[in-house]
């Protein structure tokens, strides 16, 4: 009688790859199980030796530890829950408002302007530069700091001829002093939050121009 090689008679699936696999089984320790041990650890102790108190009061310590663990992370599932529905309420009521994130690159739509404020570390003249993508400054414009701190500061979106700028990423460069005294200075544009995300790290603001920033970002919102 003729046979097909590579195949066995007792084990007709094992060539194919298709050998049967024993289920996963459940190693965990549930409580019901806890119980049953030690109910039968104490049917089975050796009379001479019994267990003493002080090992069984480990025992139901040890016990009593897993039923507060189990307790205190349904707690800790409700208290989360509550504060994600405290974050989507926080959520709702900012959509619409403006919102200051420093930043010195923003996406100017066509007939836009920007607007927002230059931390001046010191009193006198700052100095701001708007400069295209290319690297070219289409705008030069100057604010009077009195004193250190937040300086209003805003571009109408036009170039220094008077000519509205094409629409795309710009940036902003503001300074004060000159020379060798020139210092850089943060910049914080305002912008419109047009959605908020509830992300695994928090509330993320989506803002008009500026793109997704969380909301330990923003600097002020109004």
């Amino acid at each position: 009688m003729s046979t097909i090689p590579g195949t066995s008679l007792e084990n007709p699936w094992g060539s194919l790859g298709l050998a049967s696999q024993a289920p996963a089984r459940d190693t965990s320790l549930g409580q019901a199980d806890f119980l049953r041990l030690m109910t039968e650890q104490l049917k089975n102790q050796d009379p001479l030796k019994p267990l003493q108190n002080a090992e069984f009061l480990g025992q139901l310590a040890q016990f009593s530890t897993v039923q507060g663990i189990d307790k205190m992370q349904g707690a800790l599932s409700s208290v989360a829950s509550v504060m994600e529905s405290d974050q989507t309420l926080r959520a709702a009521a900012l959509v619409g408002r403006e919102a200051l994130i420093e930043t010195d690159t923003v996406e100017l739509a066509a007939g836009a302007g920007v607007r927002g404020e230059i931390a001046a570390t010191r009193a006198g003249t700052l100095q701001v530069e708007i400069v295209d993508a290319s690297g070219a400054t289409v705008r030069r414009t100057t604010v009077q700091a009195d004193a250190a701190g937040g300086v209003a500061w805003e571009w109408d979106g036009r170039d220094d001829n008077g000519d509205p700028a094409a629409a795309g990423r710009y940036s902003i460069r503001a300074t004060s002093g000159g020379g060798e005294d020139t210092e850089s200075l943060a910049v914080g544009v305002a912008a419109r939050i047009d959605s908020v995300s509830i992300e695994p790290q928090g509330l993320v603001l989506n803002l008009a121009g500026l793109g997704s920033h969380p909301l330990g970002a923003i600097r002020r919102i109004g």
